[in-house]
């Protein structure tokens, strides 16, 4: 079934180039391999975001997190506990 689409001249003169290279034989397969590169992004956009979502999932799961202050004070005091122990040595 014919199509028409505007595309600009950004796009079209895009198009030509490609077509002059030999790498496509028409505006058509242009068209074609750019859809099939969306369909693809896509794609890995969809895994990506269940992969997300899993991940958070399992976050959830985990219980509640630690307060940064909390610890940062923790790192802060261990931090003091080697430097006293170095100093010692």
């Amino acid at each position: 079934m014919p199509s028409s689409y505007s595309l600009g001249e950004r796009y079209e003169k895009m198009m030509e180039d490609l077509i002059a290279s030999g790498r496509f034989n028409s505006k058509s397969e242009v068209l074609r391999h750019g859809l099939r590169m969306v369909e693809e992004s896509e794609a890995r956009y969809l895994t990506e975001l269940e992969e997300l979502r899993e991940a958070v999932r399992i976050g959830m799961e985990s219980g509640p997190g630690i307060p940064a202050e909390e610890v940062r004070a923790s790192l802060k005091a261990r931090i003091r506990e080697i430097a006293a122990g170095s100093k010692s040595s």
